[in-house]
């Protein structure tokens, strides 16, 4: 089953409306899912090295989840945060707060000099995570947003990527998008594959794709909403 943008956003409304589940439980769910993606990447790693680059919105919520958990699991992580954490909202706010008070090494990215500043450092590390763009975003990455997704796309042969939902740059809808798109080794999709990943050539983007519960019963997802 793939869905389309408007199928996921119905699918959050009916996940709080149906079942009780408000978005901080599902971004925990996803995040945590997909930190468990991770870990089968680090998995010959006692302590690796994690670079979460996030955006603004809740897929860079979902970032600050998969933080916590690596920090948890005993790897050394850093967050490198294209937006101030006094300007996030809502449940991003709230699991970039847990993150920083777990006192998670955080870097705010402010400018394109920012970025290049930190970009540098990101082939050092063993696993970068893509979580600044998910399934809400449509055209070309702008400002620094686009500079973070322009650097991560530079990164090819450099450490896998993990995109979460799916990589920066690329449509849920349409696929790859008319600017930087990220090219992952790993995506995980929360809930459902994306239509955009029928696209002729997306795999290219895509790497492999791994579906993430985020606790959404099947039958729920099946009704293809929207």
């Amino acid at each position: 089953m793939r869905l389309t943008r408007a199928q996921v956003r119905e699918l959050d409304r009916l996940a709080l409306e149906e079942l009780g589940l408000p978005g901080v439980v599902l971004m925990e769910n996803a995040g945590g899912g997909a930190a468990r993606i991770a870990l089968e990447l680090l998995a010959e790693k006692s302590r690796a090295n994690v670079t979460i680059v996030c955006g603004p919105g809740n897929n860079g919520g979902d970032g600050w989840v998969v933080a916590r958990h690596l920090a948890n699991a005993g790897h050394d992580v850093h967050v490198d945060t294209c937006v101030d954490l006094a300007a996030l909202r809502g449940d991003a706010a709230i699991m970039a707060g847990a993150a920083q008070r777990l006192g998670i090494a955080i870097s705010v990215l402010r400018t394109s000099d920012a970025v290049g500043a930190r970009s540098a450092t990101w082939n050092a590390s063993d696993l970068v995570v893509d979580a600044l763009l998910g399934t809400g975003a449509s055209g070309a990455p702008r400002g620094v947003v686009g500079d973070a997704v322009r650097a991560l796309a530079q990164l090819e042969r450099g450490p896998p990527i993990l995109a979460l939902d799916l990589p920066s740059g690329f449509d849920a809808d349409t696929g790859p998008g008319p600017g930087a798109c990220v090219r992952a080794t790993v995506t995980a999709s929360f809930a459902a594959e994306k239509v955009g990943f029928g696209v002729l050539g997306a795999s290219r983007w895509l790497g492999r794709v791994q579906v993430v519960d985020i606790g959404v019963p099947a039958d729920l997802a099946s009704r293809r909403p929207g």
